[in-house]
């Protein structure tokens, strides 16, 4: 086990004046200390995007039809999508995996595409439970099994993204039963709310966070499915499992956030291997991530889902590592 001192004293010790390079070596200092290694590794990585529908959205919680799902997963799949074109860019693997997208694209499928459908989405969150908890547990199954495989593969950074119109609104209420926030402060315009939907939004999400914290001293897992989506609980799996094993998890934005919360609530520990790439502009993220007690490396009010605020941020992961892997320290040049 490598101690943060030791980690800053070796930075310190590098061919260049101490702390020169600012948060940078803050990050490098994080992922050192996730990965306990003064070498630590940011390749081969990999995104896992989970995909699937809400039933909330027939509230109109969302400026979107939730037929733009299935449409972005078929972009997805056509490597057309902004999360595959970063991907690409910056030498990140990507699967998707349909957890339950009411209008899922037709065969043929590509390799990196996993059809794991629970159903049409969830059901409506304002009405009744979002799922059951065997149907939670089943999602959860699924990201775990995905962390599962990225790790056979080899793969040594994992970061979990998602599409699914109307998302933002169970990650909000997520945020509220698990950050212990005031609902009204954690929601959030998605993509694009205007103020009607935005009302209608903050209404559904302070009743359904009011229902599901009565039943979250007894039941958590119960308490989380009534207001999670089948996305936000692979993501968890994903989280809990990458951390049993390891891994590092580069964590994206709100929804993700949302899905840490739920991995850290009923698998605690997962946030020690977690590094935070961004701060979205949805409101209560900055709740989540205080919550983790992660510090995150951008803030440049990116929020599109897709994993792609991580995407965005893996640079500077690897300019971390880059830093502490292979810079000569001050005593090998005479200094």
């Amino acid at each position: 086990m490598i101690d943060e001192a030791t980690i800053w004293a070796h930075l310190d010790a590098l061919a260049k004046p101490p702390r020169s390079l600012g948060r940078l070596e803050v990050l490098a200092v994080r992922l050192a200390t996730v990965q306990h290694r003064l070498d630590p590794q940011t390749r081969p990585r990999r995104i896992v995007l989970f995909a699937a529908d809400h039933g909330v959205v027939a509230q109109g919680v969302s400026a979107w039809p939730q037929a733009v799902t299935g449409w972005m997963v078929e972009t997805i799949r056509a490597g057309r999508a902004t999360s595959a074109a970063l991907a690409t860019a910056h030498g990140c693997d990507l699967r998707l995996v349909d957890v339950g997208v009411a209008q899922p694209p037709p065969p043929p499928h590509p390799a990196f595409y996993r059809n794991a459908t629970l159903g049409a989405g969830t059901a409506d969150l304002a009405l009744a439970p979002a799922m059951t908890v065997a149907q939670f547990d089943a999602a959860w199954a699924i990201g775990a099994d995905e962390a599962r495989r990225a790790h056979d593969d080899g793969q040594v950074v994992l970061i979990a993204g998602e599409m699914g119109i109307g998302n933002t609104t169970p990650a909000a209420c997520l945020t509220a039963l698990l950050a212990q926030a005031p609902p009204a402060e954690v929601v959030g315009r998605g993509a694009g709310a205007d103020d009607p939907v935005f009302a209608t939004k903050t209404r559904i999400v302070a009743a359904a966070t009011a229902r599901a914290a009565r039943a979250l001293g007894d039941d958590p897992r119960a308490a989380i499915a009534s207001v999670a989506g089948f996305e936000i609980a692979a993501m968890a799996g994903y989280f809990a499992q990458g951390a049993a094993q390891g891994s590092t998890l580069f964590l994206d934005g709100f929804v993700a956030t949302a899905a840490a919360l739920i991995a850290e609530r009923l698998a605690p520990g997962t946030r020690r291997v977690m590094i935070a790439a961004h701060r979205s502009a949805e409101p209560g993220h900055g709740a989540a991530l205080v919550a983790l007690g992660l510090d995150p490396v951008l803030d440049w009010q990116m929020r599109l889902g897709e994993g792609t605020g991580a995407l965005v941020a893996l640079p500077l992961l690897d300019s971390a590592a880059a830093l502490l892997g292979n810079v000569a320290r001050l005593s090998d040049i005479g200094a």
